[in-house]
């Protein structure tokens, strides 16, 4: 019985978890097209998610082009010296905006395994793969909790403490959210290997 309920618990979470990217992209498309042929006063479904996307792709030729792009810059500079709203733009443009000359994507850049407290065991972490400033040997390392990894700790980790994985971020937080009923190959094949922190 035990086999059964972990088969049917381990299939249910991994339902909810290919479901829900699904529903949000669904109900997403259809709150776009019902503002938009609302906006326009058009009755036939989905011109408005054709507009729409028509809408994105110019601003996107618009913000790759220079006037979009020297605007981008002026725009960036004003949020970082808005007093109050600088340090959380800073903060949240470090998380969540790539960083194009070398291809990292801020803290959730890179899955890593570092020691937990005790020095027992490890934890699954997420850091840019850059040093602190001053020290070159050590990398702040974010430590999500599980279920819910938008809350953790921070900790100052030595990168030669840190297992780097080969794991998406996706893939961390997707084990993260099911609370280990979901497991990548990739924790498997660390663990096989040995920590040796």
């Amino acid at each position: 019985m035990g086999r059964l309920q972990t088969h049917i618990r381990n299939k249910l979470v991994a339902g909810a978890l290919a479901a829900v990217p699904v529903a949000v992209t669904f109900f997403v498309l259809w709150y776009v097209d019902s503002k938009a042929r609302a906006l326009l006063h058009l009755q036939m479904p989905l011109v408005g998610i054709v507009v729409a996307l028509g809408v994105i792709y110019l601003f996107g030729l618009f913000v790759t082009s220079v006037l979009g792009r020297a605007l981008l810059s002026a725009t960036d500079w004003i949020l970082r010296h808005v007093p109050g709203l600088g340090d959380l733009y800073r903060s949240w443009k470090q998380v969540a905006i790539s960083d194009p000359q070398d291809g990292v994507f801020g803290m959730f850049a890179h899955v890593v395994l570092v020691p937990d407290e005790a020095g027992r065991g490890c934890v699954l972490g997420f850091t840019s793969g850059h040093s602190i400033e001053g020290d070159p040997r050590v990398s702040c390392v974010f430590v999500p909790a599980s279920p819910n990894p938008t809350s953790g700790r921070l900790q100052f980790v030595p990168q030669s403490r840190c297992i780097k994985l080969d794991l998406r971020p996706q893939e961390a937080l997707k084990l993260l959210i099911s609370g280990g009923n979901y497991m990548p190959p990739a924790i498997g094949a660390a663990t096989t290997a040995g920590f040796r922190f």
